[in-house]
């Protein structure tokens, strides 16, 4: 086995296992990052004028946004916040159609922008909880600050 052919067989079986052992919170900012760096491919893609390798990347982030962050949400449970954020996510697929259309990296970078707000805003109501969690003992009940609660209802539990 070539060192290329060990260094992609250990990141798959990395993000196997990520995936295999991250709890529901961990797994949407997975999806956040991976998004993110399917946009980061997509804009190298641009300017290596490499259309099939940006065409991919592309699709993937969609999928991504679509199939993962977009179908996670849970509509009905979390409210206004899930319908905004739905509606947020179909923009991002669009602006990366428009991406991938007229090779605009303005277009690519925009989605990026709002994912990486989004992923900062998911990631910092981990801290709260981590933070609280450890200066109170909690009782056998799942017992969430109510801020963090608030936002991770919006998102389906696993």
């Amino acid at each position: 086995m070539n060192a290329t052919a060990a260094t992609k067989a250990y990141a798959k079986i990395g993000v196997e296992s990520g995936v295999s052992t991250a709890d529901p919170h961990k797994l949407i900012s997975m999806l956040y990052q991976g998004a993110l760096l399917a946009i980061a491919n997509a804009k190298n893609g641009i300017l290596r004028k490499d259309i099939p390798a940006k065409g991919a990347a592309i699709s993937k982030a969609i999928a991504i946004i679509d199939e993962g962050l977009n179908a996670s949400l849970d509509k009905k449970v979390g409210g206004e916040l899930a319908q905004n954020l739905s509606s947020l996510y179909k923009y991002m697929g669009s602006r990366l159609l428009a991406a991938n259309l007229n090779n605009d990296i303005a277009a690519l970078d925009e989605v990026a922008r709002l994912l990486n707000d989004l992923k900062g805003a998911w990631d910092g109501i981990r801290q709260p909880i981590a933070a609280s969690a450890a200066a109170v003992p909690q009782p056998a009940m799942d017992v969430q600050p109510k801020t963090a609660n608030k936002v991770q209802l919006a998102y389906a539990r696993g």
